[in-house]
């Protein structure tokens, strides 16, 4: 099988099941290694047999049992008129020019499959959720992946907030406190722009990427 393709797979397995359970795993894994058993074959109930190097499985599940995060940033909204969408790309251009190391991904939380995204927030050591407000509130994909992240429990990862708005403003309250609950350490009060965003308001998005980009590295 395609390592590439084996590996992906098995860590969208990892981040939408088990990431929960991260504590557990570390520990049955740690105290089934203590037995020193040789180990030739790992054959799960279900998914991939593991014969060549199987315990490269095992050390990858420690790895990702261990608060995991690569050098990545993803940017995920929902958006009503697009304001949210180039709100979230300028941000996204923002974390890019301040590191060109960092990898940021880019998804519309309505049409991305959700397994994919938390996979990628799964892998990143900061995230950045945006909706516009609507009733006081926000939009529906954006809560229902609120709602993901939270029974996750991921630990030790950075977020914030941000959205359009044209009354009176309440998403990135919202979403920020949906983050706090799921143990998100939100970095700042999130930033807003009126109606459609203006030359302005992307300016002030690609500044605020760029202070998530600098407070991600600390």
């Amino acid at each position: 099988m395609d390592q590439a393709e084996l590996y992906e797979e098995a860590t969208k397995y990892y981040a939408n099941i088990l990431t929960p359970f991260s504590k557990l795993v570390d520990k049955k894994i740690k105290e089934v290694l203590a037995l020193n058993l040789p180990v030739d074959m790992i054959c799960p109930s279900h998914g991939v047999i593991w014969r060549d190097n199987p315990l490269q499985i095992v050390n990858k599940y420690l790895q990702w049992a261990d608060a995991y995060a690569e050098n990545q940033i993803t940017v995920a909204y929902d958006t009503m008129w697009n304001g949210t969408r180039r709100m979230a790309e300028a941000i996204a251009h923002g974390i890019e020019s301040a590191d060109p190391d960092i990898t940021v991904k880019l998804f519309n939380v309505a049409r991305s499959d959700k397994n994919d995204v938390i996979t990628e927030i799964f892998k990143s050591k900061a995230v950045l959720i945006g909706s516009p407000t609507i009733n006081k509130g926000i939009l529906s994909a954006a809560a229902a992946m609120l709602e993901e992240m939270d029974g996750l429990g991921f630990r030790n990862k950075k977020a914030a907030a941000f959205g359009c708005y044209g009354w009176s403003g309440e998403a990135t309250t919202v979403i920020s406190k949906r983050l706090e609950q799921g143990g998100f350490h939100v970095l700042n009060d999130g930033i807003m722009a009126k109606w459609n965003p203006n030359g302005d308001a992307i300016d002030d998005c690609v500044r605020f990427g760029k202070d998530v980009a600098l407070a991600a590295q600390s």
